[in-house]
């Protein structure tokens, strides 16, 4: 009798850990792919550094119909220029224009988004810019010793810390990880950036990537953008999650 009166509760408990379970794998499985906007920010840098206008126009209209809005997309044009440099972000924001164009005069309204929130007038942009880099790198506290291109030429670091890791990642219309998912997609186009490319895909996973989604970054490489670049990338992956390991 005592068994039969467990029943209905050992049934219900069934149910919440199967339900739990699924969920959790659910979650799991969510982890190990990149969603379509996440791929949409891939395609957007890859093809504006590469200047393939022809590829650039249809990946904006995914990107915008994947949910990306409109000053975000602008936001990764706008941030290739710093790696890409000034005609590849030009070009891509000339494209973009098109198809807003475009867009338009088939009555399609894009939700436009926030723009980015002022920046403190008073805000030390080489210190926040140094706990920028150094939250990428993934370390705790800011290095004491200076590494050998920081010394060479102190001017690059300036820039570096003051206007790349401040002036442009403190907009936040993109997350950190957004950034840095468009930086490694514009890094593995631009070919010949193996180092950069091994600090930013650290840095990448230092901002929540998991490596299922990483493996998943070279899987719409290959399959968008080119095996020359899925390839190259994937050497510099590899070798990536080997020294996290």
């Amino acid at each position: 009798m005592r068994i039969k009166k467990l029943l209905p509760l050992l049934a219900a408990l069934v149910l919440v850990f199967g339900f739990a379970t699924i969920t959790e794998a659910s979650n799991m499985n969510k982890e190990t792919t990149l969603d379509a906007r996440q791929q949409a920010i891939v395609t957007i840098a890859a093809y504006t550094t590469s200047g393939d206008i022809e590829q650039l126009k249809p990946a904006l209209n995914e990107g915008l119909d994947a949910g990306l809005t409109v000053n975000e997309v602008k936001e990764v044009l706008v941030q290739m220029y710093a790696y890409a440099g000034f005609p590849r972000s030009l070009g891509g924001i000339w494209a973009f224009m098109g198809v807003m164009d475009e867009r338009k005069e088939k009555g399609i309204q894009d939700e436009e988004g926030k723009g980015a929130s002022p920046i403190p007038a008073d805000l030390d942009r080489d210190a926040y810019g140094e706990r920028v880099r150094t939250d990428l790198s993934g370390l705790k506290e800011i290095p004491t010793t200076k590494a050998p291109y920081q010394e060479f030429s102190p001017i690059i670091d300036t820039f570096l810390k003051e206007h790349l890791f401040a002036d442009i990642f403190a907009r936040d219309i993109l997350t950190h990880q957004e950034r840095e998912l468009a930086t490694i997609a514009c890094l593995a186009s631009l070919g010949r950036a193996e180092g950069p490319l091994n600090f930013h895909m650290g840095a990448a996973m230092n901002t929540g990537l998991s490596e299922g989604q990483m493996h998943d970054f070279i899987k719409v490489l290959d399959a968008r953008v080119g095996k020359k670049e899925a390839e190259s990338a994937r050497e510099v992956l590899a070798s990536v999650l080997a020294a996290r390991k």
